[in-house]
């Protein structure tokens, strides 16, 4: 579920149970330029998965999408460890931000960055709003961050979906011979404009 690994598919069969992973992150690219009247010759921070076949589609349609839009964009390295201890993006991030002054928007590749969001902006003496920061699912962290004026879009997988829909899929093969399920998660964006209608079911756990 989430990554569809054409590898794995092939091998083992079976549906897919995430959100449509390049039409998300473009969708993503051209949102934030939508909503945030971004323009030629903005630069933009993006985190890419570089070196992970499959898991880089997303960030990388994002990338793609700014570019596309006119934007410089400086790509860094989302390593796996910054998943499990977002603090470890701090140093790359903040080198970043100062080579790059007056940069407008930085994209994170999920949702344990994402979260992190104050601690990074605070770092770099950055208050709430002076950069747009978006990226990826729906968390506790990240609707605070929403709440303190730190992020300003998301775009919702709804992982209840991708942890529950798996099982159901499972179950219903093995014991109804029912073929695997293929479902988009993928509901849209969770903006300043709406993130107080999710973050209850966030906080929950089902968001």
């Amino acid at each position: 579920q989430n990554v569809d690994v054409a590898e794995v598919r092939a091998k083992y069969g079976g549906g897919y149970v995430g959100a449509n992973l390049e039409p998300q992150g473009r969708a993503l690219g051209e949102e934030a330029v939508r909503q945030f009247g971004l323009a030629a010759g903005d630069t933009a921070i993006v985190f890419i998965p570089l070196g992970q076949p499959g898991r880089d589609l997303r960030e990388g349609a994002t990338a793609q999408a700014l570019e596309d839009a006119g934007l410089t964009v400086v790509k860094l390295n989302a390593l796996p460890e910054y998943a499990s201890d977002p603090n470890l993006a701090l140093a790359p991030l903040t080198t970043a931000i100062l080579d790059n002054p007056g940069v407008k928007l930085i994209v994170y590749p999920g949702g344990q960055m994402l979260g992190a969001v104050p601690v990074y902006m605070d770092a770099v003496g950055m208050a709430p709003g002076e950069i747009f920061n978006i990226g990826f699912d729906t968390s506790p962290a990240i609707m605070e961050a929403f709440s303190s004026g730190y992020v300003q879009l998301t775009s919702d997988q709804q992982p209840f979906e991708q942890g529950y829909l798996p099982i159901l899929s499972l179950c219903g093969t093995l014991v109804f011979g029912f073929g695997p399920l293929s479902v988009d998660t993928g509901a849209g964006f969770v903006d300043t404009g709406n993130y107080q209608n999710v973050a209850d079911l966030a906080t929950a756990g089902y968001r």
